[in-house]
C-alpha cells in the first residue's frame, strides 16, 4: 500500500555542523521533528532512516579529486593551500572532523527520500536535513559541501528516466543545481530569490536562461530587498504555476530555504508566516495535478533556528499528511523544553503576530518592480 508520506530522519543528520557558532545549525532540523512530535502528527511509522551516499552516486555530479578532498578534510589531513582550491577551509565552509560522511548522510537522505516516491512506495517525502544548493562539481560554497538536490536529480534521472521540475524558494539563488542542470532540457529550474545586488551568491538574473538544448528550461525570479508577503507570493504563485504547465513534469522538486522571513539574520526580505503556510500548499496542488503527487521536498536555509524554522518546516509535513489548516498555540512542551536553549523568547503560535516590522515605505514601488521581473523572467514560455 503506498503511503502518503515520508520523513526521512535522524540524529546523525546533526553531525553536519561545522562550527558552534556558525549560522548553518542543523539543530532546526531536531526542533522541528520535536514540534511535530509533540503534535503527535510524526508517526513513527513514517519515519524513514537515511543511508550514506556511495561515492559512485556522489560523482553523478562531483567530481572524484574534490570528493577524495573533502575526505581527507575531515581526517585533518589536507593542507590549507589546498583546501582553498576546494572552496573548504572558507569562513563560510569550514573544515570539520567527518565532514565527508556527515555530507554524504545528508546527500543519502535525499536519495532515500527519491527512492520512496519514485518507487511508489510513498506519494511524498521530506529531507529537511538537505536542500545545500551552493554546492558545485569541484568546490564547496556558501556552507553546503555535497549538493544533495543535484546528486537527487542526476540521480532520478539515471535510475528512473524522468523529467524533474526543481523549485527553490530559499532568499539565495538556488545556483549550483542551476549551473548543474544549465544545459539539459530535462530538468527545469525555478528559483525565486532575494536579489544578488545585495546578497550571496550575486547571480540569479532573469538572462540566466540555460544554454544549449537546456535554453529556455531556467527561470529566476530575483526580488527586491524588503518585498512582502503579498508580493512574494504573486511572483511565487504565477511563477510555479506557468513554469509547471510549460514543462509538464514527471515529479517536483522542492528546496525549501526559510531564509526570506523578516527575522532571519542574514537576508533582506520582509516575509512571514504567511508565505511559509502557501509555499507547500502550492506545490502539493501541482504534484497531484501533473505528477501522480510525486512529490520530493528538502531543507535549505534558515538561519533563525528558533522564531522560524520550526514552525515553517513542520507545515511542509503537515501539508503532505493534510493536517495543514492547524493554527493557534504551539504545544507547551516544545516550548518549556527548548525555551531555556534559545536566545529568543520562542512564538508562541503558529502564526505571527501583526506588525512585526514597521511599515515599508516603498511597497507600492517595490509590488511594481516585482511584478515586472515575473513578466520578464516568464516571457519565453507566454510568447511562445
Amino acid at each position: 500500500m503506498t503511503k502518503e508520506a515520508v520523513f526521512v530522519y535522524s540524529d546523525q543528520l546533526l553531525k553536519y555542523r561545522f562550527s558552534h557558532d556558525h549560522p548553518f545549525n542543523q539543530t532546526r532540523v531536531k526542533l522541528t521533528y520535536d514540534l511535530l512530535k509533540s503534535l503527535n502528527l510524526l508517526d513513527d511509522s513514517s519515519i524513514i532512516p537515511p543511508r550514506i551516499a556511495t561515492d559512485e552516486e556522489l560523482e553523478l555530479v562531483h567530481d572524484p579529486s574534490f570528493i577524495q578532498a573533502v575526505k581527507l578534510a575531515g581526517e585533518g589531513r589536507l593542507t590549507e593551500e589546498k583546501a582553498g582550491s576546494y572552496g573548504i577551509g572558507t569562513e563560510d565552509t569550514p573544515i570539520f572532523p567527518g565532514m565527508h560522511e556527515a555530507s554524504a548522510l545528508l546527500v543519502g537522505a535525499t536519495l532515500t527520500a527519491v527512492d520512496h516516491v519514485m518507487s511508489g512506495q510513498s506519494k511524498h517525502a521530506l529531507n529537511l536535513g538537505g536542500g545545500l544548493h551552493h554546492g558545485f562539481r569541484g568546490k564547496a560554497s556558501g556552507f553546503c559541501v555535497y549538493n544533495d538536490s543535484s546528486v537527487a536529480i542526476r540521480y532520478m534521472q539515471k535510475k528512473y528516466n524522468v523529467k524533474v521540475l526543481y523549485v527553490d524558494t530559499d532568499a539565495h539563488h538556488g545556483d549550483g543545481v542551476q549551473w548543474t542542470f544549465y544545459d539539459d532540457p530535462n530538468v527545469c529550474t525555478l528559483s525565486i530569490h532575494e536579489t544578488g545586488r545585495y546578497l550571496f551568491p550575486g547571480t540569479g538574473s532573469v538572462t540566466e536562461r540555460g544554454s544549449g538544448k537546456g535554453y529556455g528550461y531556467s527561470f529566476n525570479i530575483p526580488l527586491d530587498a524588503f518585498t512582502e508577503d503579498e508580493s512574494w507570493l504573486a511572483a511565487y504563485t504565477t511563477a510555479f504555476k506557468e513554469v509547471t504547465e510549460f514543462f509538464k513534469p514527471d515529479v517536483i522538486f522542492t528546496q525549501n530555504g526559510v531564509d526570506s522571513h523578516y527575522y532571519d539574520p542574514l537576508t533582506h526580505l520582509s516575509a512571514t508566516m504567511k508565505i511559509y503556510r502557501e509555499i507547500p500548499k502550492l506545490a502539493h496542488e501541482l504534484a497531484h495535478q501533473y505528477c501522480d503527487g510525486r512529490w520530493i521536498a528538502v531543507g535549505g536555509g534558515g538561519y533563525d533556528i528558533w522564531r522560524v524554522v520550526p514552525r515553517a518546516w513542520s507545515l511542509i509535513w503537515l501539508e503532505m499528511i493534510e493536517k495543514a489548516d492547524i493554527n493557534g498555540p504551539l504545544p507547551s512542551e516544545w516550548i518549556n523544553k527548548w525555551q531555556p536553549k534559545s536566545k529568543f523568547p520562542l512564538p508562541a503560535y503558529w502564526d505571527d503576530e501583526p506588525n512585526i516590522y514597521p511599515p515599508i515605505p516603498r511597497k507600492a514601488e517595490i509590488e511594481e518592480k516585482n511584478a515586472l521581473t515575473v513578466t520578464k523572467s516568464l516571457y519565453p514560455i507566454r510568447n511562445k
